[in-house]
């Protein structure tokens, strides 16, 4: 097949992102990525390594993405069908980046040229520094889109700890060298492969954290997944519905104090005061507020996910996904904003162009969201300091803590009853990478699944799998000392892909 490059390139592609949940085949997708160093580097112009490079990423991202196509089923201003061309679409212009990488790799060869005419660890070394640079661009361009760095692949395995110390990508930069090793290695280099392995090896005994263990003397934290999704979200017994179902899960209030944790936007009633009063249709926010705080002991509390309104005079203006503390009186603390929004989600771009076409944003609702400030943490009486990042902010390297207020743990509201089967596991696979980037517990509550308590190691404490009703309860896990990341963030990935760049440039030098 191999002499069938382009088609080739696409099948690689497509297979590689079985390494990523739900199937986690990661030794797949270091083949897949070993033949497409193989593809560039017998690449005969630029032209032809660009377009192997950007089929691979269409196979890739296709794949990878086919979760996005289900939240077209919840909208009925646009056909379900268009879910489909909206996944092809999006994985033709994000293959851009990894033709981008290959491009560069390719290259680089050409212009720092060896005495010998076969790949070698320099390539392997510019193959994996281009990795880094676009992919970071991918998580950046145009609002961003990071979903499934490479480094995920390896949060199943003790390898993903090293996200502490260098960051997501360059965990990707490490994934392309591991399959560039394997490449080396079908052209009979064998040391860079076994220096690999035994490195590998090293770093996976080393990095290991074991078991997670409890400490009971902590105060506990309660996941709630009422297991409501989108159906029937704009029937009028949804808001009651749910709310039932939430107050039935969060449990009693016991002798240890309690953090009751809600998902993304499940308080389908307005909590907060001072809007007009038009507005106040579903009830008295106090009362709303009041069921809340009666499911609190003293010394509990919770934090709730819902909408602020924002109005100039009158008129509505726009909403915020937002996430508040509530005390056992009902009162209400402080809120975060959503800061990194959805587009086409959660706000339409160039509205008064797209909408007469007949496009609308996928969450229902006639106005559009309006970003928070960004990072902030909440004082969370008796629990310490939360950060918040909703739904798929968390899939953001770097961006989701407020370096000046450092928290003591991440709460993630999310809302994945849009992502099909492959969406959520993908989501909590990112969460927990997170978790491990800035040696923070995660506490991640979704309405249809996976909600989980994650350590500070990126550990599964507990689980409530998708598709199941109920709540998870443990000791909230205690944060790990500031990570070498959590200090310099992603210019740990610029550091990793220069030192690359250096060090392939010194190895073809010094091979002439």
């Amino acid at each position: 097949m191999l002499t069938r490059p382009l088609l080739t390139a696409l099948i690689a592609g497509f297979l590689s992102a079985t390494g990523f949940a739900p199937l986690d085949l990661w030794p797949v997708t270091l083949i897949c990525l070993a033949v497409l160093l193989h593809l560039t580097w017998h690449a005969p112009s630029a032209k032809s390594v660009l377009l192997r490079g950007w089929l691979f990423g269409v196979g890739h991202f296709t794949l990878g993405n086919n979760w996005i196509q289900h939240a077209f089923d919840f909208q009925d201003k646009m056909p379900p069908v268009l879910g489909y061309f909206a996944v092809l679409l999006l994985a033709l212009y994000l293959a851009v980046y990894p033709a981008v990488a290959m491009g560069l790799a390719w290259r680089f060869t050409r212009l720092v040229k060896a005495r010998w005419n076969e790949p070698d660890l320099g390539f392997v070394l510019a193959a994996a520094a281009a990795w880094i640079v676009t992919e970071y661009l991918r998580g950046t361009l145009f609002t961003g889109y990071p979903w499934n760095p490479m480094g995920v692949i390896w949060v199943p395995t003790p390898i993903a700890q090293l996200a502490a110390f260098a960051g997501t990508y360059a965990l990707s930069g490490l994934t392309l060298f591991v399959a560039g090793a394997l490449y080396l290695a079908t052209q009979h280099q064998y040391r860079v492969s076994l220096a690999t392995a035994a490195l590998l090896l090293v770093s996976g005994f080393a990095l290991n954290p074991g078991q997670p263990v409890e400490d009971m003397t902590r105060p506990h934290v309660r996941v709630v997944q009422p297991n409501i999704g989108q159906e029937g979200v704009d029937q009028p017994d949804y808001a009651p519905r749910v709310l039932n179902k939430l107050a039935e899960w969060s449990g009693a209030p016991g002798a240890v104090p309690r953090l009751v944790v809600w998902p993304e936007g499940m308080v389908n009633y307005l909590i907060e005061d001072g809007y007009p009063r038009a507005y106040y249709r579903q009830g008295d926010p106090r009362w709303v507020r009041g069921r809340i705080g009666g499911l609190l002991g003293a010394r509990d509390r919770a934090m709730v996910g819902g909408n602020a309104l924002f109005f100039d005079g009158e008129k509505l203006t726009g909403a915020g996904n937002s996430v508040w503390t509530v005390d056992p009186a009902g009162m209400l603390g402080q809120r975060y904003d959503k800061a990194h929004l959805v587009p086409y989600g959660e706000y339409l771009p160039m509205r008064t162009l797209l909408a007469p076409l007949g496009l609308a944003r996928l969450v229902m609702g006639d106005v559009d969201f309006i970003p928070g400030p960004g990072p902030k943490t909440l004082d969370v009486d008796g629990f310490g300091k939360a950060g918040v990042a909703v739904c798929y902010e968390i899939i953001f390297s770097g961006e989701i803590i407020d370096q000046r207020n450092r928290p003591d743990f991440l709460f993630n509201p999310s809302n994945d009853a849009w992502f099909g089967s492959w969406g959520p596991v993908q989501h909590l696979a990112q969460a927990r990478l997170r978790a491990i980037e800035e040696g923070l517990p995660i506490l991640r509550a979704t309405p249809t699944g996976v909600s989980a308590i994650i350590d500070a190691h990126g550990r599964l404490v507990g689980t409530v799998p998708a598709g199941q009703e109920g709540a998870v309860e443990a000791p909230l896990p205690a944060p790990l000392p500031p990570t070498l990341f959590s200090r310099l963030g992603n210019w740990l990935a610029l550091i990793a892909a220069l030192a690359s760049v250096v060090l392939a440039i010194a190895i073809r030098r010094f091979a002439r």
